[in-house]
């Protein structure tokens, strides 16, 4: 074997000292540092120095973690099968929370979002899992932050992406939306007839008010009828028209 010189063989175990000594943590590291095992204190950022063989540190990440939930078999509440995945977003606000009372804190947020989600969609029908999306993910973060908080995470949101129904639950949801949407015209024409109704009502007391109102409409029907020069209408003359010519007449008679 070649001698190594003595002076570069303490060079070469210096260098190794100080490369187990010194750590750089950066802006959104955090260093948790124990002592003969037992937790001494919080690190970072920036540059470390660590005594060898007696002080060890683990690195926290501070930054928001977008973790997505697995898709989830639920039963609902009213016994209809549907399978839902989300996503959560959280982050770390105490690094040694998170090192100390969990093991994994990522493995536990995953598996607590899991259980999490078909607790409380379980508890839901299946028309508010559709229509009250944002109540329901409010109510996820709500419980997950709490049960997390002890590790020292903070859960900002949560979101439900997908809920994938069955085959047949989807046509009888479509059959319902036609019903509902088939109810609505027949509502909005009904109140149409009403209002036009309305409206015939208070001409026909203006038009029996004053009789001469009616000549008129009929002479303006007249007017409009005689543009149209392609068809042949029988129009019925209201007799009160010929009761000036009939006064003459009789007039005459007498004379």
């Amino acid at each position: 074997m070649t001698n190594i010189p003595g002076g570069l063989f303490l060079l070469i175990i210096i260098g190794m000292i100080l490369y187990s000594a010194i750590k750089i943590l950066r802006e959104y590291e955090r260093g948790v540092v124990f002592m003969l095992g037992r937790f001494w204190r919080v690190k970072g950022p920036g540059l470390i120095i660590l005594i060898p063989g007696i002080q060890k540190m683990v690195k926290v990440s501070l930054r928001t973690v977008v973790m997505d939930v697995p898709p989830q078999d639920i039963i609902t509440s009213d016994n209809v099968t549907v399978k839902v995945n989300a996503v959560i977003y959280f982050r770390v606000m105490d690094a040694q929370k998170s090192i100390i009372e969990v093991e994994d804190y990522l493995y536990a947020t995953s598996q607590l979002s899991q259980t999490t989600l078909r607790s409380i969609l379980g508890q839901s029908q299946l028309d508010d899992l559709l229509s009250k999306r944002d109540e329901i993910n409010i109510e996820l973060q709500k419980v997950i932050d709490k049960q997390t908080e002890p590790w020292g995470i903070k859960v900002t949101s949560v979101e439900v992406k997908n809920v994938d129904l069955p085959s047949e639950m989807q046509r009888a949801i479509a059959k319902q939306a036609e019903a509902e949407r088939e109810r609505r015209s027949k509502i909005i024409h009904a109140e149409g007839e009403f209002q036009a109704s309305k409206k015939l009502g208070d001409a026909a007391d203006v038009i029996g008010a004053h009789p001469p109102a009616l000549q008129l409409r009929f002479l303006q029907t007249l007017q409009g009828i005689t543009t149209d020069k392609t068809s042949t209408l029988v129009f019925p003359v209201p007799i009160d028209l010929f009761d000036p010519f009939l006064k003459m007449l009789e007039k005459n008679k007498k004379k």
